[in-house]
């Protein structure tokens, strides 16, 4: 039995998760091509062999690269000039790979190896001290990228995603538990006047409705897996 169709095409494309393609991933353009609703030209990564190879999967003729989203060019890799870097972790959140170490206020560094050239991280950073260094002179699209490259780009796009989630599972967990915990002190507390009990169950309302208002993130994440 054949994979469906998405799954086909986003095998062909090299999984820089760039979005010149107008999409937020080369998955949901992947989808977009199947649906019908974006063209198989608009990968600039993938370059005019990325067209072609889209082309004969859909069982189409080649046509041009849409310009429009980017030229095919020479590969390159990001480069962080450590001397003016100023650790505001701008360009660790825009880089769909994690191809980028470092911590707040310290200074960042690139992982060549890892980076994917998708230049995400150039325009978020506030002190412009990222730079684009080409690392295959002579070799665009595919010439200058692998389908080993393009896997474990892949594969580092979704650990990150995971990451991601996780995290925000996490904090809310911990908001929903330092809410909870507040509601509990609230209620232990001695009241004296009409005032101050007023004062105490408007707040227990706020908080109790922030707890369900996690309660059920929470179970709509939970459906979402």
């Amino acid at each position: 039995m054949s994979a469906p169709l998405a799954d086909q095409l986003e095998n062909l494309l090299p999984q820089t998760q760039c979005t010149k393609c107008g999409y937020p991933a080369c998955r949901p353009y992947a989808e977009a091509i199947a649906e019908g609703k974006a063209s198989y030209n608009q990968c600039p990564p993938g370059g005019q062999e990325g067209v072609n190879r889209l082309a004969q999967l859909l069982g189409k003729p080649s046509i041009p690269l849409n310009i429009s989203h980017g030229h095919e060019r020479v590969r390159s890799v990001a480069l962080i000039d450590e001397a003016f870097c100023i650790g505001c972790t701008l360009c660790i959140q825009a880089c769909p790979v994690d191809a980028i170490l470092g911590a707040a206020k310290q200074m960042h560094t690139v992982l060549p190896s890892l980076c994917t050239g998708c230049d995400l991280c150039v325009a978020p950073c506030p002190v412009d001290c990222i730079s684009m260094v080409e690392v295959t002179p002579g070799k665009t699209g595919w010439d200058a990228w692998t389908q080993s490259q393009a896997d474990q780009a892949r594969q580092r796009f979704h650990a990150r995603e995971l990451r991601l989630k996780r995290e925000k599972q996490e904090n809310d967990d911990r908001l929903a538990a330092k809410a909870v915990a507040k509601l509990q002190a609230l209620e232990s507390e001695a009241t004296l006047t009409p005032e101050e009990i007023a004062a105490r169950d408007r707040k227990k309302a706020v908080i109790a409705a922030a707890i369900e208002r996690a309660r059920l993130k929470k179970m709509d994440a939970d459906t979402d897996k």
